[in-house]
């Protein structure tokens, strides 16, 4: 593969034998879970492309996807859906997901490695935070192509189910087009209903549609859709 123009990441942090490097991708989406990836890599791994998957096209993360997984000595991933991140908050649930990949993987690592600057301990395997992690660390950044195209590949089939809302192309991010299928058609059972799903209020043709919806929400808070008429214009709401 190619070496692109960014500077070599670094094969370890620690000298431990197994250093894993853990991320996620999904943090931000209004629908979908939260997926991470744990990867550990062996001695003399190289790969210049490789790099922090926001940095990288879609076609090159896809393109690295297989590379790390045969390449890698363990890789694992693992989700925390969107009702789980309603219950726990989304930076809980993030650790969350890393936990359960690093619970899946077939060698236990003696030192891990996460981007960001938020972790709970796993057992006693001692850790380090690492503030963007994927652009400095090798295992760090092939977790991230991992989190991000398993991630990807999830939302493509939910698309399937749902084809209103884009998720094939915005894989459920905060897009224009997404808020405006939400406003239009309501919510899924994908959705993460703690989070403002639709743009912050600008005027009181808006304000009123929001308090129609959160005073629906508050009265029946086991439905999950509601439409009504307002200024001529048929609105749906979601819970």
């Amino acid at each position: 593969m190619s070496a692109m123009n960014h500077p070599p990441l670094l094969s370890r942090y620690s000298d431990a034998r197994y250093e894993c490097g853990c991320d996620e991708a999904g943090r931000g989406c209004l629908a979908g879970p939260v997926v991470a990836a744990a990867v550990i890599l062996p001695e003399g791994f190289a790969c210049p492309e490789l790099n922090d998957s926001k940095q990288l096209s879609e076609r090159e993360r896809e393109r690295l996807r297989p590379f790390i997984e045969r390449e890698a000595l363990a890789w694992a991933v693992a989700e925390v859906d969107n009702r789980e991140i309603d219950e726990l908050n989304i930076l809980q649930a993030s650790i969350l997901a890393m936990h359960r990949a690093i619970d899946r993987l077939a060698i236990r690592p003696d030192f891990i490695i996460v981007d960001g600057n938020r972790f709970r301990p796993y057992g006693d395997t001692p850790h380090a935070t690492i503030v963007k992690g994927d652009a400095r660390y090798l295992s760090i950044a092939a977790a991230s192509v991992l989190a991000k195209t398993h991630r990807d590949a999830l939302m493509r089939r939910l698309h399937a189910e749902y084809p209103h809302y884009g998720w094939d192309a915005n894989k459920a991010y905060p897009t224009a087009a997404h808020r405006r299928a939400i406003a239009r058609y309501g919510t899924t059972p994908y959705h993460r209903l703690t989070f403002r799903l639709l743009p912050p209020l600008t005027s009181w043709n808006s304000v009123i549609p929001e308090i129609l919806f959160r005073a629906y929400g508050i009265l029946f808070p086991q439905a999950r859709n509601f439409f009504f008429r307002y200024n001529e214009n048929l609105v749906a709401c979601g819970r």
